[in-house]
């Protein structure tokens, strides 16, 4: 048994785009914005998405979104996954990324956000 949640919605976003693409929607949206210390790709659109968190990603790649889905035992979620028919793609620092059905990336991440939070609002699967 163990739990997930979606968690976090990502605007991946060019290196040479990413600081108009901050000022955009911090704006756009009424944020405030910080990155996670040690971690200045992300930058978190704090306030814009209740329960949620939206961030801009700087990446090495087109302009896409994709979300995160956060749980307490990643290796079940992964495969919960892809029975259900994602792909895996990659894995880095603990967190692994899938394609799912349509083209969409997804990252699968150990928990990071509030326990709290979590507990309230993830699902619990078999």
């Amino acid at each position: 048994m163990h739990r997930s949640r979606l968690s976090t919605l990502l605007i991946d976003t060019p290196l040479q785009e990413a600081d108009a693409s901050v000022a955009f929607w911090s704006d756009a949206l009424g944020a405030s914005t910080s990155s996670p210390p040690g971690e200045p790709q992300y930058i978190s659109l704090r306030g814009a998405m209740p329960d949620i968190t939206l961030a801009v990603q700087r990446v090495e790649a087109e302009a896409r979104y994709h979300v995160d889905i956060e749980t307490d035992y990643v290796d079940a979620e992964v495969t919960r996954l892809q029975d259900l028919g994602a792909v895996a793609v990659s894995s880095w620092q603990g967190c692994r990324t899938l394609r799912a059905p349509g083209g969409h990336l997804l990252c699968v991440i150990p928990v990071h956000s509030d326990l709290e939070d979590f507990n309230r609002s993830s699902k619990v699967w078999p």
